[in-house]
């Protein structure tokens, strides 16, 4: 590995590290065993940390991850590593009307083959957007939120390399309970480049899925079902599991199954079966999908 792509890791992990949230008292949602007062205390952290927390954190899961397609050899060819990077930046001071807060959001996702020479990056997917969430809150409790953003995706090539879309998404989570998390997602999709107008075959056009949870959020596992487009059964599958380490960090061991197609822009078309594991860092209430 040369000496610039390590630094350049170093950097990445670091940024990371630091950006990752502790897991205080407004991480650890109203229980059901707690009194009113108490409910009503939680819910009230909760939005100061809308309204007055910091305005640069973490998104989506941030992950550092390695691994190999099921049913094969591994090989240089089918094992790879794959991280992520998300962040989210709050636009404005004040909260907008119907208790909104305008994000600006960033996500990047590497797939990086490092058991072959010289170490290729295959594929980097670019994701910003802009949009507006509103938490929601019932009975002292924060339950959970809505987000409506524009967004854009592209992996920065050219030529017939060249993948890009973007889409007008309207995301939703709730806790159902204290230990199950349901979210789904459904967009307007603009497909507009020359190299990938079939991509709603393959990358779907809404998603689902549930998250469940342990008492203290040591355990968490979930997965996520995207609809493919077509009047057909077909589905892209996610399932995740994360153990964090110790009660004083965000440190969490991860582990990632992919099944199905659009895990990258670069190959969209082409079946996916990977398991990687490696480790997570969370934001601080619940993760995005």
């Amino acid at each position: 590995m040369s000496a610039k792509l390590r630094h350049i890791l170093t950097a990445v992990m670091v940024t990371v590290a630091l950006l990752a949230p502790g897991y205080g008292r407004a991480q650890l949602l109203s229980t059901d065993t707690a009194s009113p007062q108490q409910m009503t205390q939680l819910a009230d952290s909760v939005k100061q940390e809308y309204d007055l927390g910091p305005y640069f954190g973490l998104y989506k899961d941030n992950y550092f991850t390695v691994g190999t397609s099921i049913g094969y050899k591994p090989t240089a060819q089918n094992s790879d590593v794959k991280f992520q990077i998300s962040l989210a930046i709050r636009l404005t001071n004040a909260v907008l009307p119907w208790g909104t807060y305008l994000y600006l959001f960033y996500t990047q996702k590497t797939f990086w083959n490092v058991f072959e020479n010289s170490l290729p990056m295959r594929d980097m997917n670019f994701n910003p957007g802009l949009g507006l969430t509103k938490p929601f809150y019932v009975k002292g409790k924060y339950i959970g939120k809505m987000s409506l953003i524009i967004e854009h995706e592209s992996n920065g090539r050219d030529s017939i390399w060249s993948r890009s879309w973007n889409r007008i998404s309207l995301s939703g989570s709730v806790l159902v309970t204290r230990n199950l998390l349901v979210h789904a997602k459904y967009w307007i999709p603009i497909v507009d480049s020359g190299n990938n107008r079939d991509l709603l075959k393959y990358a779907g056009i809404f998603q689902w899925g549930f998250n469940l949870m342990s008492h203290n959020r040591k355990f968490q596992g979930g997965a996520t079902f995207v609809k493919r487009s077509g009047w057909n059964f077909k589905w892209n599958a996610i399932l995740d599991f994360s153990w964090r380490v110790s009660k004083k960090t965000n440190l969490n061991l991860f582990a990632q199954y992919y099944y199905g197609y659009a895990e990258n822009l670069i190959d969209y078309n082409q079946l996916h079966s990977r398991l990687r594991v490696g480790i997570v860092f969370k934001p601080k209430f619940f993760s995005e999908y």
